[in-house]
């Protein structure tokens, strides 16, 4: 197939302008704030909720349906892309947990508070299974539609739409809650329940540029049955290539622990701010958007510096201002400050978000056509680390009763990070514009 193709890549990279409004309306910005408002109630047991018969705090069981989410997606999507590899269905798969996860958001309407709170979680865990899933069968696309000198780039296209589309959704919804009367709502409440249909029917809307465009079973592979039999041997076979290649692993334990960190920054953030320093609702949704925006350069700055220096060096610098932020955060006192750390945040976010995955996709081998299975394997390691990541912050916030101590911890989880990176000796990445990384 041909690489390169401007349309094919500009369809793709469409995807992330899709799903990106989830990340950002559900899962950082909106729902988390409604959530908490109807779940909530007067009196000294306000914040406990009855889920199938189990009495538990609201925000417990977030968490917790959250992270089943994320263990779930880890467990089931290395034997699904072994199917969608051998089977060439990795654009069928990608359909079905995109319309998954976007029904989901469209369910999120009509949660009204503890009344049907199992719908709430159901849903909320259905939308996270479905973003993340489909995401591996959308990054396994990356190796196939651009050269490797272009995979940076093309990595930080993809996420910088995503940022500009999810901060555009997030504005109107914003306008929209505050101004309701104006858009017909009877109240903010029935405004952000709105919202949430958004975020669906954006999210499926947008992707049919991507399905329409994106290539389907590059590799011509015909199977009509026998899919969990050879999706199984197909894993398998990838799983046994990584104990082979020593690069990728390493790199895969850097990204464990590096990641950790990010993520959990990303998913904590506002918990942080408005906690410790006492951020009220519309601080910390102007704090959301300084980061997404910020983001969008970033993403752009360090695929640059990749070109120029290597995608090794760009990854160190970065994990490295990871570090200082995480130490800033912990000396952190007042609104100035803490935006001031939010810029820094948004800047090396999107680049080592975007330059993870397009190193990665690099690393696969040069004659593999199981790019899916081996991405399966990058998106576990993602999941796995939001799930350690997050359980740690907490548990560190519970004993000692600070979550200013949580962000040294995640400072940890970047030097250990940094140290195995610092132990890849990455071969030439398949970069015309760069020497080899040392």
């Amino acid at each position: 197939m041909e690489l390169n193709n401007k349309k094919i890549i500009n369809g793709w990279c469409m995807y992330d302008w899709a799903n990106s409004v989830y990340s950002l309306v559900i899962t950082s910005a909106i729902f988390p704030v409604y959530y908490d408002a109807v779940t909530t109630t007067d009196g000294p047991q306000g914040d406990m909720v009855e889920f199938f018969g189990l009495h538990l705090k609201n925000s417990v069981l977030y968490a917790w349906s959250l992270s089943f989410s994320f263990l779930f997606v880890a467990f089931i999507l290395p034997l699904l892309s072994g199917i969608a590899d051998y089977a060439g269905k990795k654009k069928l798969f990608m359909k079905i947990f995109m319309y998954l996860g976007a029904s989901a958001c469209l369910g999120l309407y009509f949660f009204t508070g503890k009344v049907n709170i199992e719908l709430a979680i159901i849903c909320s865990v259905l939308a996270s299974v479905g973003y993340s899933s489909s995401l591996v069968f959308y990054d396994a696309f990356l190796p196939e539609i651009a050269s490797a000198d272009r995979m940076d780039k093309v990595s930080a296209k993809g996420y910088s739409l995503g940022y500009i589309g999810s901060v555009i959704l997030l504005i109107v919804n914003i306008l929209m809650i505050n101004q309701y009367e104006v858009f017909g709502f009877e109240s903010d409440t029935g405004a952000v329940r709105f919202s949430f249909l958004t975020v669906g029917l954006w999210w499926i809307g947008f992707s049919q540029f991507t399905f329409l465009r994106l290539p389907d079973n590059v590799f011509k592979r015909k199977s009509d049955k026998g899919w969990l039999t050879g999706g199984y041997k197909e894993l398998k076979k990838v799983w046994n290539s990584l104990g082979e290649q020593r690069v990728l692993k390493r790199f895969l334990w850097a990204y464990l622990f590096y990641n950790m960190g990010v993520q959990t920054v990303m998913y904590l953030a506002a918990t942080f701010g408005s906690k410790e320093l006492k951020l009220e609702g519309k601080q910390l949704i102007g704090i959301v958007l300084i980061i997404q925006l910020v983001a969008i350069a970033g993403a752009y700055l360090f695929a640059y510096i990749s070109k120029v220096r290597g995608n090794k060096l760009s990854l160190m610098v970065m994990i490295g201002i990871w570090i200082v932020v995480c130490l800033g955060a912990y000396f952190v006192t007042n609104v100035e400050q803490f935006f001031a750390l939010a810029f820094v945040v948004g800047l090396v976010m999107g680049g080592i978000q975007s330059l993870s995955r397009s190193t990665y996709a690099k690393l696969i081998p040069e004659n593999s056509i199981d790019h899916t299975s081996y991405f399966s394997f990058y998106d576990v390691t993602f999941n796995v680390s939001i799930v350690i990541g997050t359980l740690a912050y907490g548990a560190i916030e519970q004993i000692t009763g600070s979550m200013r101590n949580s962000t040294l911890a995640l400072m940890l989880f970047f030097i250990i990070g940094m140290i195995f990176l610092l132990s890849v000796k990455m071969p030439h990445l398949k970069n015309d514009a760069t020497k080899a990384d040392s």
